[in-house]
């Protein structure tokens, strides 16, 4: 049994089984991070010691009797914008070089209570902004398809530790695309839930109305059994939505082996213009194909705003992120310039040499949009087109139960080939719309060219998680290529 190449499903049946235990499992995780992440910057902490220790634990509680759950003793990643007690927390910032988080993540509690082992934390782009993992202020990751790639972002880390096999899982977070786009890119399945389905209690924010926390796994049957985890209301979030009805795993179990009576959407807009590359075009020409072929009835729908998203989410996620970063002001926790002489320099220099230049040009533009006599011209315009797009895609599902579209309209670039902050900005065109209107989206890859993998979304309506799944279960059976692993 190659343990590396285990779900996380596999992985806990086989501690079931005694077939191995925790140590030997996450072990071998250990020696292939230590193996291949040298050259893929996956993680930018990895305490072997701790995931040991951790391992052990878990070991110890299903010898006697009391394991905390069936996944009890399978390692997880956990993207450096998420406190775990006692373990660094970056966000991939100069600016938290030595931070030590001194509380747990909601969603890491969630994992601890469910026996879970924390491995290590996963590389990003600095505070979540990014598309390519390459604005980590310590390492870029690398596409372990082809290393002189980037693996998306900016959960990078979370989708290279996954598609890599140096650990079963991960948690990332989304803001504009973050979990889908690095998933598309990499191979793997990743999903962003509606907004307030998991708690952002723990979370570094980057823009509070936009981020939300989600899995990135090997198949969707993964994808499910760590939603229902760390899916469910929290009163330590505000925007924590009602417990509501789960049954993520069951909609997986049950989704069958075809989508007869499933009315699939075609956004007209995503599939009618210009921009895509051809190899993702005939990859999701190839799905849809396969999609009526399964028995969905495609519908197209139409996104009317779609094309003002680029805007609207750029107005919307830096203004928050400019409120959000003014905490990290080097008095309170973070690292402090020893050059400052009173407190004004203590402020200028300190953010000036701890943040980076794409958190520099996001926290500029969030002031600029926020600032009297802009405001009403920029924010208020911003937050009224995000109302809109909300209405398209509510319009779309009252004839649709899913809408089908690319994660991203490009195989992965070259690090960095793409140096226009704008063009890099378009890279999540097809992602964006979903956090503005709080649904939820599932990225699953469904073909192979050039040697790499082409990621396709399904899209549900807010708490509309069990359709998506189910569609995207009933997809990943039937697709031609079954195993999306880079021989590493």
């Amino acid at each position: 049994m190659e343990l590396s190449k285990l779900t996380m499903r596999q992985a806990a049946a086989a501690l079931a089984a005694k077939e191995c235990s925790s140590v030997e499992l996450c072990g071998n995780y250990l020696d292939r991070a230590a193996r291949l992440d040298p050259k893929l910057g996956a993680f930018l902490h990895l305490d072997r010691a701790d995931v040991l220790a951790q391992a052990a634990d878990a070991d110890q509680r299903r010898r006697s009797g009391a394991a905390l759950g069936p996944f009890d003793g399978v390692p997880i990643a956990i993207k450096d914008n998420m406190t775990v007690k006692g373990q660094p927390c970056t966000c991939a910032s100069k600016i938290l070089a030595n931070y030590t988080a001194t509380y747990d993540a909601t969603a890491v509690r969630k994992l601890k209570e469910n026996g879970l082992v924390l491995f290590g934390r996963a590389n990003m782009d600095e505070f979540a902004m990014g598309s390519t993992c390459e604005n980590s202020a310590f390492k870029p990751a690398h596409n372990p398809w082809d290393v002189e790639r980037v693996p998306g972002g900016s959960s990078g880390g979370s989708a290279v530790a996954v598609a890599a096999a140096m650990a079963p899982a991960a948690l990332g977070s989304d803001t504009g695309g973050s979990i889908r786009q690095p998933a598309g890119f990499c191979g793997v399945v990743g999903m962003k839930p509606s907004y307030g389905r998991v708690s952002r209690y723990g979370l570094v924010a980057f823009a509070s109305s936009l981020d939300q926390i989600g899995p990135l796994t090997r198949d969707v049957g993964d994808t499910a059994a760590l939603l229902e985890m760390i899916c469910g209301n929290d009163p330590l979030d505000s925007t924590s939505l009602p417990d509501g009805a789960k049954g993520f795993v069951a909609a997986v179990e049950n989704a069958g082996d075809d989508l007869k009576g499933v009315r699939v959407g075609l956004p007209k807009e995503y599939f009618g213009g210009e921009g895509m590359d051809a190899d993702v075009k005939a990859a999701l020409d190839k799905a849809i194909a396969k999609l009526q072929e399964l028995g969905a009835e495609l519908v197209e729908v139409t996104l009317p705003r779609s094309k003002h998203a680029i805007a609207t989410y750029y107005v919307v996620a830096t203004a928050e992120a400019s409120a959000n970063l003014a905490r990290f002001d080097a008095v309170r926790y973070g690292v402090r310039s020893p050059d400052a002489n009173n407190l004004l320099d203590c402020y200028l220099k300190s953010r000036g040499k701890g943040f980076g230049s794409e958190v520099k040009r996001r926290i500029l533009l969030g002031t600029f949009v926020l600032s009297s006599g802009y405001y009403d011209a920029y924010y208020s315009r911003a937050q009224k087109a995000r109302t809109l797009i909300r209405q398209d895609f509510e319009r779309a599902f009252a004839a649709c139960d899913v809408i089908f579209a690319p994660a991203s309209p490009t195989l992965p670039f070259k690090l960095g080939e793409v140096t226009d902050p704008v063009q890099m900005y378009l890279a999540d065109i097809f992602t964006i719309s979903a956090n503005l209107a709080g649904i939820c989206g599932l990225s699953l890859p469904v073909d192979m060219a050039r040697g790499l993998p082409i990621g396709a979304q399904f899209l549900g309506p807010a708490m509309g998680e069990n359709a998506v799944l189910r569609a995207a279960r009933v997809l990943e059976k039937s697709r031609a290529v079954r195993d999306f692993v880079p021989n590493l």
